[in-house]
């Protein structure tokens, strides 16, 4: 026998699938921080009821503690490549958890909604930097390999969020006000920024990349008020009021002249690299990171308010009945990736999004009194989709990128889920307004509950054709979903923002 053609012995097959232990390590370090950012999102989303009666604002108001957060996290995503060529990854990352954590002090301190919204504002410029770098520096770390074990595990406070973050604010409030739902981030970002002095290396600044000012300034307002746009159709004129059609056609404007202006640009120098969607699986990947956002974060308004407004529960029994869709999720996560590296992430995708959008349909259906087995097996089946859905789009997200390339596609689809989850929170904010008004029994307002579930049904439905556009089972080859090719934008050293 050829000794050339021999296979490659067990042990070597082994260390293909093995995981760097720096990998690792970086993976926990930047998993600590992010845990603030996730809980934060789920934390208050038990809240809103409290705050709706506390503040004595109306819900289309409260919504913004939310809305306003995602927002601020979208503003500030696109600079973060930028940023870590700036200033490095491990300076920009405790950097960002210091601008988290002093927003989670203001809005303890917050004496009315206004001033709430405005903090949420600075804890959301914290954490837009925040997500994508997490990615940026595991993925940068991992160099393209086992992208699937490496994502599961970096996604691991998405899952965790759904499972302790409503409990947790739920039991918060239940011993405490609404004020200690931010105090709670305080141990995560002060633990999570000494584990990255000890396990980031350490990245002097590198690149002579600058700041896209025109395009920020484009950008940023423009979806900002489309975003204020949606969030002001209640009321009869709906649509067609001036206070919606106003900001909802200038940030249409806005956004398209950033396009112009991006496309203009020479490779690499727009504030968002719009030529990455020139790469069908990052392009594919985003814009299902869009409908990702609307269908998680939009659900996540209602599902609380579901079981508080309609049901009679408090904001421990809310977040209690929430668990099952966290423990699905988690449960699903490794499965998905392994899956991912096996069979490709179109695959995955499609079971991900079918299951979420089946699990999301009994709600569209609930009544006052149907019964809790089947609203909470709905729940955990729901949970398993979004597990499974989340992991081969952020694998896909890289397929076929240099290394340099990935901190901008860690932007596209980080800003792609941010736009979607503020859309799909002041969509379903205002369609529950509008069905829910007038409704003064559980039953009435269980009415106007399932009309606002099919929307979340149908942001989740959209999305199973789109899942078809992922790439499929990879070529036989080494693992690795990232394929080196050189930096192509002008002033750019190789690699300059790795």
């Amino acid at each position: 026998m050829n000794p050339a053609r021999r296979p490659a012995p067990p042990s070597a097959a082994a260390d293909t699938d093995r995981v760097d232990p720096a990998v690792w390590r970086t993976a926990v370090t930047v998993i600590v921080g992010a845990l603030a950012v996730v809980f934060d999102t789920t934390i208050v989303s038990v809240a809103l009821n409290d705050l709706h009666t506390e503040l004595n604002a109306p819900l289309s108001t409260i919504q913004w503690v939310s809305a306003g957060y995602l927002l601020a996290m979208f503003v500030t995503i696109p600079v973060a490549g930028w940023a870590q060529a700036k200033f490095g990854g491990k300076r920009l990352w405790i950097a960002a958890l210091g601008v988290f954590l002093l927003g989670s002090l203001l809005c303890a301190v917050a004496w009315n909604i206004t001033s709430l919204i405005v903090f949420r504002v600075v804890q959301g410029i914290g954490g837009g930097v925040m997500m994508p770098l997490m990615m940026t520096l595991v993925m940068q770390a991992a160099g393209g390999r086992n992208i699937g074990k490496v994502i599961a595990t970096i996604s691991l406070p998405a899952a965790l969020g759904p499972i302790l973050g409503p409990v947790l604010g739920g039991l918060i409030l239940h011993v405490a006000d609404w004020r200690w739902l931010f105090l709670v981030n305080v141990p995560f970002c002060v633990g999570g920024a000494w584990l990255a002095l000890r396990n980031l290396p350490a990245d002097p600044p590198r690149g002579t990349s600058r700041l896209d000012v025109v395009g920020f300034l484009l950008v940023s307002p423009g979806v900002a008020a489309i975003i204020y746009g949606l969030s002001q159709t209640e009321g009869e004129a709906g649509f067609a009021s001036a206070r919606v059609l106003g900001p909802l056609l200038g940030g249409l404007a806005l956004v398209a002249a950033f396009v112009v202006w991006a496309l203009r640009r020479p490779s690499g120098a727009a504030l968002i690299d719009l030529r990455l969607f020139r790469n069908g699986p990052t392009a594919s990947a985003s814009a299902l990171g869009f409908l990702t956002g609307a269908a998680l974060y939009g659900a996540m308004l209602l599902m609380p308010l579901y079981w508080q407004q309609v049901r009679g529960e408090d904001a421990l029994g809310a977040g209690l009945l929430l668990i099952p869709q966290g423990v699905g999720a988690l449960l699903s996560r490794t499965i998905a990736g392994r899956a991912m590296d096996r069979y490709g992430p179109r695959v995955v995708a499609v079971i991900g999004f079918t299951v979420c959008c089946a699990g999301t349909v009994p709600f569209a259906f609930a009544t006052d009194d149907t019964a809790n087995a089947i609203l909470l097996t709905a729940l955990f089946v729901r949970g398993l989709g979004l597990g499974a859905a989340t992991i081969p789009l952020a694998g896909a997200a890289y397929t076929g990128l240099s290394t340099a390339q990935i901190p901008d596609a860690s932007i596209v689809t980080r800003v792609a889920q941010q736009v979607g989850g503020s859309v799909g929170t002041a969509v379903l904010a205002v369609v529950l307004q509008h069905t829910a008004a007038g409704a003064h029994t559980p039953a009435e307002r269980a009415e106007g509950f399932d009309q606002a579930f099919w929307w979340a049904v149908a942001f989740t439905a959209v999305a199973v054709p789109l899942c078809l556009l992922l790439p499929g089972r990879a070529k036989e080859g080494p693992p690795t979903s990232v394929e080196p090719v050189p930096d192509t934008r002008p002033g750019s050293e190789p690699a300059a923002r790795t």
